[in-house]
């Protein structure tokens, strides 16, 4: 499925968390579900990490965001 919201305005929230210091260095960044469904949604918040090249995995009640184009490897 192909989403295009590359139209929508900027939103200071999606500003605000691609601009932490993890996000811009290419660490790791986690934000609430519900302040991410509450704030912009998941299908906007989605189509934003992906259009970074980054990275998220949802754990609990976290969203964890691995700002980092390189392709992540799971250790076991």
């Amino acid at each position: 499925m192909t989403h295009h919201i590359a139209s929508a305005p900027r939103h200071p929230w999606i500003d605000h968390l691609f601009s932490a210091k993890a996000a811009r260095s290419g660490g790791i960044v986690r934000r609430a579900v519900c302040d991410v469904e509450r704030e912009v949604g998941r299908e906007r918040f989605f189509v934003e990490v992906q259009s970074r090249g980054f990275h998220v995995m949802e754990w609990g009640d976290q969203f964890i965001i691995l700002c980092s184009k390189s392709r992540p490897q799971l250790h076991i």
